[in-house]
């Protein structure tokens, strides 16, 4: 097990940031189906993800890990996993890019484990993923909490995508945002 950071939040909780491995699977299903249920800022709007499809899923982001073509964090407090960021590298002409995605559980938000987590993870990006130059990410105009934190850790917005996401039966302008690395 790759751990790449021990300590606490904010509040003095005690939270360990590794890298995925075979296992998590149950865990990442719980985390991901709770963030759902919510309909938080994120992609699934109160679908249920399928252990299956997360055992798959898991087995994908590692073979991308091993080939340099993604890093993926989790941080767990305890045995709950409370907190998952990732790169994925594109390819062909945008090789040198890097998607950024984030998520914290409900429970721990505000503790400081977002910019911690983005962090950290930037910091394993720039020294696995060789080809990486830049990093994107988007983020719901709502959003402000997250568009402040990204602006914080040096992201800069170059976009928005009007009615971009689709949330809550209604639609939201998309934020486009970027960070040089290296």
């Amino acid at each position: 097990m790759k751990i790449i950071y021990q300590g606490k939040t904010k509040t003095g909780k005690a939270i360990i940031v590794r890298c995925p491995q075979l296992g998590d699977e149950k865990e990442m299903c719980k985390y991901i189906n709770d963030l759902s249920k919510e309909k938080t800022f994120v992609r699934f709007q109160g679908e249920e993800v399928l252990f299956k499809d997360e055992i798959n899923y898991l087995n994908s982001q590692l073979k991308k890990i091993e080939a340099k073509k993604a890093i993926t964090l989790l941080i767990f407090a305890g045995d709950k996993l409370i907190a998952i960021a990732d790169v994925n590298m594109q390819d062909k002409t945008e090789k040198h890019l890097g998607a950024l995605a984030i998520s914290v559980a409900k429970d721990f938000r505000g503790e400081g484990i977002g910019k911690l987590l983005i962090e950290l993870l930037l910091k394993e990006a720039e020294k696995e993923l060789a080809d990486l130059k830049i990093v994107t990410l988007d983020v719901y105009q709502a959003n402000i909490i997250a568009q402040n934190l990204y602006k914080e850790v040096g992201f800069i917005k170059y976009g928005l995508l009007p009615n971009g996401v689709a949330r809550n039966n209604t639609f939201e302008d998309r934020i486009l945002m970027y960070k040089n690395i290296g």
